[in-house]
Formats: structure tokens, sequence, C-alpha cells
């Protein structure tokens, strides 16, 4: 088996977290009415932004085994989940129950061929394959441009 192993580092003062990933900074933070100063990304929305970079790093590896002509894809990608979890309320759970992802794919292959791609990535997804494991119900909306 080939493991594979990734590391961060991350200093957090407040509600600002600056993480580093190889030579790479992260800035992951809450928007002022949440107490942060809004210099990055909130955790929830970083890890959908985490889901369209997986996804779109997954097709890209995909599309040359199959031999797909993937010109790029655009993603919207949309999460939703009960607050009152994240607060602390009993019996809630406080991470997303639903997600779905809304992906327009530049190419010139068919509809078919597009739901192929799609169902290949999704299958072998990192992120994508941990939200799945907890459960969270996934809505994969992929089209052709």
């Amino acid at each position: 088996m080939a493991k594979m192993n990734e590391k961060i580092s991350a200093v957090a003062k407040g509600m600002n977290t600056k993480s580093t990933a190889r030579d790479h900074q992260i800035v992951i933070d809450e928007p002022a009415k949440m107490g942060g100063s809004d210099e990055g990304a909130n955790p929830l929305e970083t890890l959908l932004a985490s889901l369209a970079g997986c996804e779109n790093a997954v097709a890209n590896f995909v599309a040359k085994e199959m031999d797909f002509d993937l010109q790029g894809i655009d993603f919207e990608i949309n999460g939703e989940l009960d607050s009152r979890g994240m607060m602390g309320e009993k019996g809630v759970r406080p991470y997303f129950q639903k997600v779905t992802v809304n992906a327009t794919v530049h190419t010139s292959e068919s509809e078919e061929r597009v739901k192929e791609l799609q169902e290949t990535v999704d299958s072998r997804c990192p992120v994508y394959t941990t939200l799945e494991a907890a459960d969270v119900e996934l809505t994969p909306n992929w089209v052709k441009a």
C-alpha cells in the first residue's frame, strides 16, 4: 500500500488560524460579527473549498486515465448544517447535513461521459468520500458547459 501523509502546522490567536502547508499559508478566520477579524474564509467555507480543490485534482487525474477532454470545471458548492449542534445542543450533529456540488464541466465530451467522470471522481476523491462516510447527504450535479 502506498501511504501518504499530509501535514500542516498552525498558529491560532483568537478566531484567526494561520496554517502552513509546505510553503503555503492558509488563513482561516471568522467574520467580525462572529468575533473574528475576517482575514480569511471560515472553517466550513474552507472545507467546501477543499472539496472543490480535491474534486478538481482527482478529475484531472481521472480525465487522463479516461482520455477525457477536460478543459476546466467551475464549482458552486453549498453546505447546509443546523448551527444548534455547533452551539452544543444535544442530538443535533455539529457538521454538514447536506452538501450540494454544482459543477460545470468545460469539455467537448458528451453528457454521458461527464456523468462517468463525475461518478469516478466522487468515488475516488478523499474529501468527498470523507463527507460521505460521515453520512452527509451529497448531491452532485455535474453538467456540460
